[in-house]
């Protein structure tokens, strides 16, 4: 028995067997990411972005030598 908590309320309405977790909406989730993205990016100072930016392209060439 559990006494002082909510063991009934947290446990009743689960389905039994299963992690319990809910599904991923997988629309938000890209849309959470692009716009997580945009923010990090507007919010860099420009010599990080700068950096960013070189990285990417010193990353496509080595790709391009690559394959």
């Amino acid at each position: 028995m559990v006494e002082y908590g909510n063991g009934v309320s947290q446990v009743a309405g689960k389905v039994g067997g299963g992690s319990g977790s809910t599904p991923v909406d997988l629309g938000t989730s890209i849309g959470q990411f692009v716009t997580s993205s945009v923010h990090t990016l507007q919010a860099m100072p420009p010599a990080e972005l700068l950096g960013v930016i070189v990285v990417v392209v010193i990353g496509l060439l080595i790709l391009k030598r690559a394959f």
